[in-house]
């Protein structure tokens, strides 16, 4: 192995012994499951709002977001970059205050639960089918962060990428296994300035080495469509493609999936002090715009950097790898642009860990809390709830590893899941807290709604193309809502008990 990929194995090492080390550290931390998956409602706001979007903010931010905007210009990755911010901010303005509140009033401490005693549904369908969906959509999501940890790894040292994604996943599911919430929360805030970090240095040398910012406009605009948002460049062709305006509001509907992410909900409803959401909600909104303006920047750069020679030129397949390759090439310069390269190459572990410890814990209370304890109505210890949660993360992760086995395109599996949270959980959670004649039938069958009409419009109306051919969250979230409503008046008032909360919650005062 070369001195470089010497330096930078070590570099990523520390950075994951460091990862590890939170997880003991909080691992004394945790004395009930409330410790385990909410962190006993004591986060502060910088951590609340770092950690909540680091915990979007998965590989398609370091992955994903540059490598659309390489291969196809800036439209699909712009117009997602700003529905993603929209999202954020109306997200953080809009729902978590209210979530704070109404969940520590109930006291619930997953979103499954936080439905259920919402609508006082006794028989928890709403958390066993919420519990479901969690299950069904943060395991391909979790897998697609082992994914991009394997594909980082086998590309530096050419190790194979099986090998890689285990190791990388078994690390992520220690620290997240021995410190829960708090640990995933912490490790996740440190990883945020890991990832802004790698953000910074990859753009300023990408610049440098592609000839100047000069070379890099000038290119940008010799491509045909690149730089037009409502059209974008076909590579496989190399002509300018179509972007009309059903298909930029669809990929501006990605901000609406927001609303339904269980793992930035549990931020919320984790806050210490729900005064001090404000702050935490300029702060995040700040970091995501520029660190998705960043993202797509990088491929732009990356782009200019391929014609003017200083890397190889990118498949399609491979133009997810160009901060990867970046990375690289800043490591042939010297012991310390090597260890600048472990930096940036932690950025995109980070990105990864950051998710996939959130997702993780979100899937694992669905099973441990939603369906062995509140459906099935086994009462445990919290000792005994304590070891289930923890193997719960380690089956989940398993199964996780198993559906990364191979390669696969991060943003295409980032973005199926992203839709079916949002339109399984968004129109739920809006509802839920902004109407009060919602009802538990028309919560329940909206979610069922929204999320088998994920799959139908992905695999059954989408691909007829035209008109259809639009990203399904929006198509599904419209209907999960519409079904909401209707139901809801079809079948009667909700019970006196749930109005009575909905109106306590409502007086409530910070």
């Amino acid at each position: 192995m070369e001195a470089r990929s010497i330096v930078i194995l070590v570099t990523i090492g520390l950075y994951l012994a460091g990862m590890i080390g939170i997880g003991i550290r909080f691992s004394k931390t945790n004395k009930s499951t409330s410790d385990f998956y909410l962190g006993g409602r004591k986060l502060g706001p910088l951590v609340t709002a770092m950690s909540a979007e680091a915990s979007d903010m998965s590989a398609y931010l370091l992955m994903g977001l540059p490598g659309v905007a390489l291969l196809a210009g800036v439209p699909e990755a712009v117009w997602t970059a700003i529905g993603l911010a929209v999202g954020t901010y109306l997200n953080w303005l809009f729902v978590a205050k209210p979530i704070r509140r109404y969940s520590n009033h109930i006291n619930a401490t997953t979103v499954p639960e936080f439905f259920s005693k919402r609508y006082h549904d006794d028989r928890h369908l709403l958390s066993l089918f919420a519990a479901l969906v969690i299950v069904i959509f943060f395991i391909p999501y979790t897998a697609s962060g082992f994914n991009a940890c394997g594909t980082l790894f086998s590309s530096l040292f050419g190790v194979d990428y099986f090998t890689a994604m285990i190791v990388c996943a078994l690390v992520i599911t220690l620290y997240t296994t021995l410190g829960g919430f708090l640990a995933a929360s912490t490790s996740d805030f440190i990883q945020s300035v890991v990832m802004t970090i790698a953000l910074i240095i990859v753009i300023f040398f990408g610049i440098n080495a592609a000839g100047g910012w000069s070379a890099v406009v000038s290119n940008a605009q010799s491509i045909p469509g690149y730089l037009n948002l409502t059209q974008g460049y076909d590579a496989a062709s190399g002509t300018a493609a179509s972007y009309n305006a059903l298909t930029i509001v669809s990929t501006l509907a990605w901000g609406l999936g927001y609303f339904g992410m269980p793992h930035i909900l549990l931020r919320f409803m984790a806050i210490e002090d729900p005064k001090k959401l404000t702050l935490s909600r300029r702060v995040a909104t700040v970091w995501v715009v520029i660190s998705m303006g960043v993202a797509v920047l990088i491929g732009i750069v990356g782009n200019a950097m391929i014609s003017a020679g200083a890397i190889e030129a990118l498949s399609s397949s491979d133009s997810q790898r160009i901060v990867i390759k970046i990375a690289e090439l800043i490591s042939t310069h010297g012991v310390i642009p090597a260890i600048v390269a472990g930096v940036i190459l932690a950025g995109i572990m980070a990105a990864t860990m950051s998710t996939a410890d959130s997702q993780l814990l979100a899937a694992a209370s669905s099973v441990s809390q939603d369906i062995v304890r509140d459906t099935f109505g086994v009462r445990l210890s919290d000792k005994t709830s304590m070891l289930i949660a923890r193997c719960t993360v380690v089956v989940i992760a398993v199964i996780a590893m198993f559906q990364a086995r191979s390669e696969g395109s991060v943003f295409t599996i980032v973005s199926f899941a992203w839709a079916g949270f949002g339109a399984a959980f968004g129109p739920v959670v809006l509802l839920a807290l902004f109407w009060k004649r919602s009802n538990k039938w028309g919560a329940l069958t909206g979610m069922i709604a929204g999320g088998a009409m994920v799959f139908i419009w992905k695999y059954g109306v989408r691909p007829m193309g035209g008109l259809l051919d639009i990203y399904e969250l929006l198509p599904a979230f419209l209907i999960a809502i519409v079904v909401d409503i209707v139901v809801s008046l079809a079948t009667g008032e909700p019970e006196a008990i749930v109005i009575k909360e909905y109106e306590e919650v409502k007086a409530m005062k910070d």
